[in-house]
């Protein structure tokens, strides 16, 4: 829901950041790369019992995610790039849940496990109203120039981040947080299911 607001606020800096990184010859996809070597870093951090360290890179990886398409704007956009950028993101996504249950299994296994099934579905429905909507030619720039359509929900790329932030400081809270937020995503899967199936039936 906030993934809007957030992009219209934050945009015109990261273009901004993006056009002058572009001048130097860096591309889109190194630094998307680079977004995702430092969300498994901080993936590894939280492993090892370092989760409130683990936010330095966390968020250096996610201004990254966003310097990425700032970059692709200011020189060109790819289909393999886009393609690389979601991948890349599904991949952090879903390693931060698994690395708090590979801390410490016992205590935050279900409840991780729960989590990223719901990651799962809610990734699936994205990506599915994704490819049915180019099929129909549907286009939207509310959450910027994407290289797919990118249908809006209940949790977003914006509350994720500040859902893992949260993680991170209260570490030993995960099972709670993670049952809440991994029904939020069923939640909204099935909403995104709901709204396809008014908008794309034949």
């Amino acid at each position: 829901m906030l993934d809007a607001p957030a992009r219209r606020l934050i945009d015109p800096t990261l273009n901004r950041m993006g056009a002058a990184i572009a001048r130097f010859g860096v591309s889109a996809n190194t630094v998307t790369m680079l977004g995702l070597g430092l969300g498994l870093l901080a993936a590894l951090l939280i492993v090892i019992g370092w989760p409130q360290l683990s936010l330095l890179p966390l968020l250096a990886s996610r201004l990254a995610d966003g310097l990425d398409g700032a970059i692709a704007r200011a020189t060109q956009k790819t289909d393999f790039g886009g393609y690389l950028d979601i991948a890349a993101d599904f991949l952090f996504y879903g390693a931060i849940p698994l690395a708090f249950v590979l801390n410490d299994p016992a205590a935050n296994g279900a409840a991780g496990a729960f989590l990223l099934a719901s990651f799962y579905f809610n990734g699936t429905s994205f990506l599915g109203y994704a490819i049915l909507a180019e099929k129909r030619g549907m286009k939207t720039s509310a959450q910027g120039v994407k290289s797919l359509y990118y249908s809006n929900g209940i949790l977003e790329g914006t509350e994720t981040i500040g859902f893992f932030i949260l993680l991170c400081l209260f570490s030993g809270s995960f099972p709670l947080m993670a049952w809440v937020f991994g029904t939020l995503c069923f939640l909204g899967g099935a909403l995104r299911i709901y709204a396809a199936s008014r908008i794309f039936r034949d």
